[in-house]
């Protein structure tokens, strides 16, 4: 339920970044690094 919580909660920011017409806030690259980084933190502290 967490995951789908999430991809929701980046959709809306993703859709508000569209609407408002700002720029994405970093590189694709370096966004996808930090989505991952955040992938892998939440599953380490779900099995601590």
């Amino acid at each position: 339920m967490a995951y789908v919580q999430t991809l929701l909660a980046g959709t809306l920011a993703g859709a508000l970044y569209a609407a408002l017409r700002v720029k994405a806030p970093a590189p694709p690259p370096v966004a996808l690094a930090g989505l991952l980084g955040i992938l892998i933190g939440q599953t380490v502290l779900e099995r601590l």
